[in-house]
């Protein structure tokens, strides 16, 4: 049986394929608006179609596939399951890092900090989904006002000692980052200091779930890709910090997984 997780994400939409337990394809691409639109591009890159009807709609997915959406536009397709993003996201690491207690996910509008059981599900989670502090959003807004790509992070900030950043509100921590530029501040040392702003708040939603000290702690989410958002996030975890090539996935694989189990205890009913 083969089975797509679909996660609709606020920048970016993922999409993972498997056939019965091995992951056989994967496709991301920007949200940019439309996360329909976007959902149905990945579809279409995991050989999987969707019938459209004469009001632009989707009346169906390929029967052969077992979809399972998760996301902020996880209602937009006909999918066989809807899971929230939570529960995907603690699947998710749990297929990642077998074990992880703990999930920190920085998304493009939202943050999560997840404690898992043994078994993998969600225990206890604080998320953030009000504020673009502590976003991906947040960096993306600074870069931006600094006259950089969010891409070149890592290699913009490598000789930056961090400036203070006082404000997390996006609105006036832009007008703090263009008086520092306007002070003569490097803005490769602002840009630093955005990073450590942005980690000293994810700490402290993290600490309000009162996780275990100095527990290994799975890095998801777009930023998980930045190595030294990931050193700076440690520092004030005052924990290890791990991420995986397919972090930016956790959602999609997750949601593959609750697809997998399901289709796996559906057709053990049918043999019995």
């Amino acid at each position: 049986m083969k089975v797509i997780g679909l996660d609709s994400g606020s920048t970016t939409t993922k999409g993972v394929l498997f056939n019965d337990r091995q992951l056989v394809k994967k496709h991301l691409v920007p949200t940019a608006g439309d996360p329909q639109k976007a959902m149905l591009q990945v579809l279409a890159a995991l050989d999987c179609a969707a019938q459209l009807t004469d009001d632009a709609k989707v009346s169906s997915v390929d029967e052969d596939i077992f979809l399972v959406t998760t996301g902020y536009g996880r209602k937009l397709l006909p999918a066989d399951l809807i899971v929230t993003e939570i529960t995907c996201h603690g699947k998710g690491a749990e297929y990642l890092r077998p074990g992880t207690g703990q999930v920190i996910d920085i998304g493009g509008q939202d943050s999560k900090t997840i404690l898992l059981n043994a078994q993998g599900g969600v225990s206890e989670f604080s998320m953030n989904d009000r504020c673009a502090a502590g976003t991906g959003r947040f960096v993306e807004v600074m870069m931006r006002t600094l006259g950089e790509d969010i891409e070149v992070l890592d290699e913009f900030v490598a000789d930056a000692s961090p400036v203070t950043i006082n404000s997390m509100c996006t609105v006036f921590a832009e007008s703090e980052v263009i008086s520092l530029i306007a002070k003569g501040q490097r803005r490769e040392d602002i840009a630093l200091g955005v990073l450590h702003a942005i980690a000293k708040r994810i700490n402290s939603q993290y600490s309000k779930l009162r996780p275990p000290k100095g527990a290994p702690i799975l890095f998801t989410g777009g930023l998980s890709a930045s190595r030294t958002f990931t050193e700076v996030l440690a520092q004030h975890v005052a924990a290890p910090v791990i991420t995986d090539p397919l972090s930016q996935y956790a959602g999609a694989l997750g949601a593959a997984q609750i697809g997998l189990k399901k289709c796996e205890k559906q057709r053990g009913t049918l043999l019995s």
